[in-house]
Order: structure tokens, then C-alpha cells, then sequence
């Protein structure tokens, strides 16, 4: 069974889904908008807490290793934000949060290998 559609209905049709199209692409460019001001606003914390060498250094983890750079923004974001950061952070220092972080994040995996007839 098939079904004609008639021109106005085609027509409805069309708006509608341009309606829908257009409201679902304003709604990623928001989230666009709101992803970018929140990233901005981390980034302006980062310029405050961290020394120029700590952020250079940091930077370049986010080359290699973004997931570990990205646990210690928010690690050193969430120290100044609840106010238990004192110090602006220097290289050093950096180092070490982010060997302490580096060895949170590793998980230890063993693999036994068993042979038939074990």
C-alpha cells in the first residue's frame, strides 16, 4: 500500500524538518559556546596558579599524555577553587603532582597465561 503525499503535505513536511534541523544545530552551538567559556575560564585559573615554566610544562604533557594533564588540571583547579592552594605552583612542584597523579592513574594488569591440561 503506498501512500501519495500531496504538495502542501510535502511542503509541511519540509518546514518541519528544517524547524528541526535548525533548532538541533543552535543547540551544538551553544553547547559549542558553553564548552569554549568553560575552557577559557580553567585556562585563566591556570594562567593565575601556575608559574610560565609549569604551564609550559604542562602543556607539553598535553601533547603526549592529555588524559594525565587534563587529571591534574582539574586536581590543581579543584585545590584552588576550595581555597587549600597557598602557593602559586612552580615547576618543581609540578613534577611532582604529576608523578603522584601519573602513579594514581596506572592500574597494575596481570595476565595468566594457562596451557591446556593446567
Amino acid at each position: 500500500m503506498s501512500y501519495e503525499y500531496s504538495d502542501e503535505e510535502l511542503e509541511i513536511l519540509k518546514r518541519k524538518r528544517m524547524e528541526q534541523m535548525l533548532a538541533e544545530a543552535e543547540e551544538r552551538r551553544r553547547r559549542a559556546e558553553e564548552e569554549a567559556a568553560r575552557e577559557a575560564q580553567r585556562q585563566s585559573i591556570l594562567r593565575i596558579i601556575l608559574t610560565p615554566e609549569a604551564r609550559e610544562r604542562l602543556a607539553n604533557v598535553k601533547l603526549v599524555k592529555p588524559e594525565l594533564a587534563r587529571a591534574v588540571e582539574d586536581y590543581l583547579i579543584g585545590l584552588y577553587t576550595s581555597g587549600q592552594l597557598k602557593n602559586v605552583v612552580d615547576d618543581e612542584t609540578l613534577r611532582d603532582i604529576l608523578a603522584e597523579v601519573d602513579s594514581r592513574m596506572r592500574r597494575e594488569v596481570r595476565i595468566r597465561v594457562r596451557r591446556k591440561g593446567e
